[in-house]
């Protein structure tokens, strides 16, 4: 509806033109309001933690042990990715690499979310094939198998 407004051309609508047009020459409105025309401003209740859970995960730049990649080209094939940038090999998750891609990876840049901006960088976060953050955290954290269980299936049982 307020798109529909920013349209019209009587003279009220013009004044609210004019208005957005100025907030949008600032980057922290046009920031936000481009979020929310996007959708990356949606943002699902996982419960209490880092800003990124339940928030879409951004698109960065990162060095791999295959070269450089970005995490949406990690997210490709369409299944969840479990993205370590701490320490490598410090995550665990045998019992569902069947189902969940595991990436040890680099990144030195900020964590920048298009609404939130500049959020504190994570050890590790658990991506649905999405792009929605259902964990975040490292490798002494136990929530990561119960996120595993919640979100992709029980462990796989040994044979």
């Amino acid at each position: 509806m307020a798109q529909v407004a920013l349209v019209s051309a009587d003279p009220p609508h013009k004044a609210l033109q004019d208005t957005m047009s100025g907030l949008l020459a600032m980057d922290e409105p046009r920031k936000h309001i481009a979020g929310m025309l996007s959708g990356l401003d949606i943002h699902y209740d996982f419960g209490k933690g880092h800003p990124l859970l339940g928030r879409r995960m951004p698109d960065l730049d990162l060095e791999t042990a295959d070269g450089p990649s970005r995490v949406f080209m990690l997210l490709h094939d369409g299944r969840p990715l479990l993205l370590n940038v701490g320490e490598p090999d410090s995550l665990a998750i045998s019992p569902w690499s069947d189902r969940v891609r595991q990436v040890d990876a680099r990144y030195d840049g900020v964590w920048e979310l298009a609404v939130l901006g500049v959020v504190a960088s994570p050890q590790a976060v658990l991506i649905r094939p999405d792009g929605h953050v259902v964990w975040v955290g490292e490798a002494k954290d136990t929530g990561l198998t119960e996120s595993l269980a919640t979100w992709f299936g029980e462990a796989e049982s040994p044979r």
